[in-house]
């Protein structure tokens, strides 16, 4: 897209060879550049759109564009851009907006779609419900060929997919899956049953989004369908929203991981207070949760006292250890996410991780004991108290990384909260009580 040429355009106000340049224009892409513009100036660029594509803009747009336009445009505006959108965009539009526009929005739908939408609204967010659609193909497994084509060409435009069709019984329980494929290349009088797929891969409309992205993931698949408790089929997942939701779900952990709230709001456009009522709450669950290192640090007062070159290596070994820990939870993390390693596997990790710790714990230990003993020539007790603490702060955070992570997936928590921060501030603690305690031994001290 040629944003110098559009901007120009726009500025020129050549209305017509503006309409015509975006015509030839990505959706995607013009959504991207309203985004940018403030609403007034999204508007009568908005307007210039062919109407095959005004809706398949408007999907993409940010959050509080979608609302400010809902607000400006005109009744029919409006109704032409929910007519052309899918049900699911429907669906996620509402979930953002505020009451003001949802009301507005829902007014210019028809009575059986304000109920459909109201029954999506209704299942639990992150839920296979939440994000399927009701724009499927389905198919009585007693059909033959020639008439699921007939079918199909009779309702695509009005489907968000018909690479995969879906065949019912009369109770519409889910029977089967069929290709386009397949039904392209049978005989026309060919019974749909004979040629489907038995047994299909299916999950529950309560079943939760990051579960159901590793299905896709794991069968590679494009469309998966959701069946309510009773098994009828109710809807479908497609791989567009699946990427929404492995994006969605890769930020929140990374949110965790950097102990942020999760916000959906964009970095920019979010207020100032906003972003730091998202961090300050983990900033003072930590900084509180930090205080027990202020109080070990206080009970071992007279033996920094007599050794006061001790307090000199705190920092390195407080670090090293927090780093050593992230390390471990977060290749973890990401093999939970990924459906590598469960609970039943904890076992496995932690030898495994006694076994990590142990050569990178050596070498680090090693390493920190030449420098200190003959490098800056402290006494050979200071550098053995020091590569010790520092040997078992790496075993005791590495084990720890691995474990914890696997323990909050058991306990129905997110993996990610297990993450550098929450992992530093435990391992401080134990590496301070190590370290004095080795001291103690090392060098005789006194508390």
């Amino acid at each position: 897209m040629n944003y110098e040429k559009i901007n120009l355009l726009m500025t020129e106000k050549k209305y017509t060879l503006l309409k015509t340049e975006l015509a030839n224009t990505q959706p995607v892409d013009i959504a991207e550049f309203l985004n940018g513009l403030d609403e007034k100036q999204a508007l009568i660029v908005f307007r210039l759109l062919h109407k095959e594509i005004a809706a398949d803009v408007f999907a993409y747009l940010s959050t509080e564009l979608q609302a400010g336009l809902s607000q400006l445009v005109n009744e029919k505006e409006l109704s032409d851009i929910l007519a052309d959108l899918y049900f699911d965009d429907k669906v996620d539009l509402l979930e953002e907006m505020p009451a003001n526009v949802v009301k507005r929005i829902l007014q210019n739908t028809s009575e059986v779609e304000r109920k459909l939408i109201n029954q999506f609204l209704m299942y639990p967010e992150n839920s296979a419900g939440s994000i399927m659609t009701i724009e499927f193909v389905s198919l009585k497994k007693e059909m033959l060929v020639e008439e699921a084509i007939e079918k199909i060409r009779r309702t695509a435009p009005n489907k968000e997919t018909i690479y995969t069709c879906y065949a019912i019984d009369a109770k519409r329980h889910l029977e089967g899956t069929v290709s386009l494929k397949d039904m392209v290349l049978s005989s026309p009088d060919k019974i749909i049953k004979d040629i489907m797929v038995k047994e299909p891969i299916f999950v529950n409309t309560h079943d939760d989004q990051e579960e159901i992205a590793g299905i896709f993931k794991r069968y590679d698949l494009l469309a998966l369908p959701v069946v309510d408790h009773e098994q009828r089929l109710v809807g479908i997942i497609t791989i567009d929203d699946i990427v929404d939701v492995i994006e969605e779900e890769t930020t929140e952990d990374i949110y965790k991981m950097a102990a942020v709230q999760p916000t959906s709001e964009e970095y920019i456009n979010a207020g100032v207070f906003s972003l730091a009522r998202k961090r300050i709450v983990w900033l003072l669950v930590l900084m509180v949760s930090a205080t027990f290192t202020g109080l070990i640090i206080r009970s071992f007062e007279s033996a920094l006292q007599s050794v006061v070159v001790l307090a000199a290596f705190i920092p390195m070994l407080m670090d090293t250890g927090g780093n050593a820990g992230s390390q471990a939870s977060i290749l973890v993390i990401r093999s939970i996410v990924l459906g590598e390693v469960e609970f039943k596997d904890i076992a496995k990790v932690v030898w495994k991780e006694i076994r990590i710790s142990f050569i990178v714990g050596i070498t680090l230990a090693v390493f920190n004991f030449l420098r200190i003993y003959f490098l800056e020539r402290y006494p050979f007790a200071i550098a053995l108290t020091v590569s010790f603490t520092l040997f078992f702060t790496v075993m005791i955070a590495k084990v720890l990384g691995g474990v914890l992570p696997l323990v909050a997936k058991k306990l129905k928590l997110d993996p990610a909260i297990m993450a550098s921060p929450l992992i530093t501030t435990i391992v401080d603690a134990v590496a301070l009580l190590i370290y004095f305690y080795s001291a103690i031994w090392f060098i005789g001290i006194e508390m």
